[in-house]
């Protein structure tokens, strides 16, 4: 009767530490371009296309992968350097499954860069839950997805990666980020407003690859609804001319809360 009363009493303290997780908050910590650190309520640290160590706008004391600390699991939306960046060391180091495009992950383990069991394969629509409480699916984005690997001689070597990819990344008290990748507009994006109603999204506005603010902020307004958006991917390079000034004025007089932020910026929601 004892330990069953004793079993009872610990039942009872696990579940409210699960409730106490669950109403947390959720930690996101923005590198520079698409590369973000998101930090669940139970714990969980997900890193999204981890370009770090080549990133020309990131600040210097995160150019580091040592100080990343521990990485539960990673996320890439395709296979361009400035997003699957330092994901296979990231991934390595920690144990760390890469979940990204199959036809990427098919790739890094038939050439022998990562160990099949790291680079785990699915595809658009499918969702996962890797940790109790918390499920991510894939979504499609509108763009490309090559990668550059070095080959058996050294020499630097395109590759198909599959197609390109945005997630919904569901947290374990509901909170809901849509990380979308680099992408340009298009008409699903309404559909997955409608259906995954994600609180912030992630979204690029630098233009020439991606969305430009006008089209971001169309997408973000008349599409996608969400309460917060974080603009992202612009002024890494000459060609990304984007603002989140212009997306702001875009906008208009929308009540989506624009998150202003810098390369560095960390935030609790």
């Amino acid at each position: 009767m004892m330990l069953r009363f004793l079993g009872m009493i610990v039942a009872a303290c696990l579940a409210f530490a699960g409730t106490a997780q669950a109403q947390g908050k959720t930690e996101v910590l923005w590198y520079s371009q698409a590369a973000f650190k998101i930090t669940t309520p139970g714990g969980k640290v997900i890193m999204i296309d981890p370009w770090i160590m080549g990133a020309t706008r990131i600040p210097p004391e995160l150019k580091d992968l040592g100080k990343i600390g521990k990485v539960d699991l990673i996320l890439v939306t395709h296979g361009h350097g400035d997003h699957l960046g330092d994901a296979l060391e990231i991934s390595k180091t920690n144990s760390a499954p890469i979940w990204g495009p199959a036809g990427m992950n098919q790739w890094l383990a038939t050439l022998g860069k990562m160990p099949a069991n790291l680079v785990p394969r699915m595809n658009k629509g499918g969702t996962i839950e890797p940790f109790p409480g918390v499920k991510i699916t894939m979504t499609h984005a509108e763009h490309s997805s090559e990668m550059i690997l070095k080959d058996e001689h050294g020499k630097d070597t395109s590759y198909p990666a599959g197609e390109p990819a945005g997630f919904i990344i569901q947290m374990e008290n509901g909170f809901k980020i849509y990380h979308m990748g680099d992408t340009g507009v298009f008409g699903d994006m309404k559909w997955i407003g409608e259906y995954y109603k994600p609180d912030l999204i992630l979204i690029p506005i630098g233009g020439h690859f991606v969305m430009d603010p006008k089209d971001a902020a169309y997408a973000t307004r008349e599409l996608i609804k969400p309460k917060m958006a974080w603009p992202m991917h612009y002024a890494s390079n000459p060609m990304l001319k984007g603002t989140p000034a212009e997306f702001k004025a875009a906008l208009g007089d929308s009540k989506i809360e624009m998150i202003v932020a810098e390369p560095g910026t960390k935030m609790e929601f």
